[in-house]
C-alpha cells in the first residue's frame, strides 16, 4: 500500500492506483487547476465517502511501497482525467469505473 499525504491527512491506496492518481493530479496541478478528489472509505473507517480539495499551494506527498513503477494504463488515465475535469471532481475508480476504497492512516488511536 502506498500513501498520499495532503495537508496533514494520509490516505492509503494500492501502488497501482496511486501511480495513476499521481499522473492525473500532477497534470492538473501543474496547470494550476484546483479540484476535488473523492473516494469510498474502507469498511474499517465507516464505509462512507471522503473528499479533499486539491490545490497547488498545499504540499502533496506520494509514497509508493514498491520500488518498481507499475505499467500505466492510458485508458484508465483518461477515465480519471475526465472525472477530474467534471463538476464532481476526481472520483477514484478502477479501470472499469468502479469506485475504489481507500483507508486513512491511523495516528495513535485516532483516524484522520
Amino acid at each position: 500500500m502506498g500513501t498520499l499525504t495532503y495537508d496533514g491527512t494520509t490516505i492509503e491506496f494500492e501502488d497501482r492506483v496511486l501511480a495513476h492518481l499521481h499522473v492525473v493530479i500532477v497534470n492538473k496541478l501543474r496547470r494550476r487547476e484546483s479540484f476535488s478528489m473523492s473516494w469510498r472509505d474502507a469498511v474499517e473507517t465507516g464505509d462512507g465517502r471522503s473528499a479533499i480539495w486539491l490545490d497547488a499551494s498545499i504540499p502533496l506527498y506520494f509514497k509508493f511501497s514498491g520500488s518498481r513503477p507499475p505499467v500505466i494504463d492510458r485508458e484508465w488515465i483518461e477515465l480519471l482525467a475526465e472525472s477530474a475535469a467534471g463538476s464532481s471532481g476526481l472520483i477514484v475508480t478502477d479501470e472499469t469505473g468502479e469506485p475504489i476504497r481507500a483507508g486513512l492512516v491511523v495516528v495513535g488511536s485516532e483516524r484522520f
